[in-house]
């Protein structure tokens, strides 16, 4: 059974940091590509970050140089470092393998509040 499984989520103050982790398992991890992506109340699902099997990473404009995109094969895990945090921030943090591989994590909801 291939599953994601995000952990790290919680509230936190505006400038704040939080490290979201997605533990992988049923799938060959090296060879997939991997996101994540967050859906704030009330909004579509946004793409967040993007990581290459070989380790390349694309951001969004709206993340670009807060947020890190990082990955361990030998773990199975991908993580997001979310620095300098702010309200708008606030969303449900998914994580997606990308391909070959398909799926969709459950999420973990980050709450950054003063």
């Amino acid at each position: 059974q291939v599953q994601l499984v995000e952990s790290g989520g919680g509230l936190v103050q505006p400038g704040g940091s939080l490290r979201l982790s997605c533990a992988a398992s049923g799938l060959i991890f090296r060879v997939n590509s991997m996101a994540w992506y967050r859906q704030a109340p009330g909004k579509q699902r946004e793409w967040v970050a993007h990581i290459t099997s070989g380790g390349t990473t694309t951001y969004a404009d709206s993340v670009k140089g807060r947020f890190t995109i990082s990955r361990d094969n030998a773990k199975n895990t991908v993580w997001l470092q979310m620095d300098s945090l702010k309200p708008e921030d606030t969303a449900i943090y998914y994580c997606k393998s990308m391909g070959p591989t398909f799926v969709w994590g459950q999420g973990t909801q980050v709450t950054v509040s003063s």
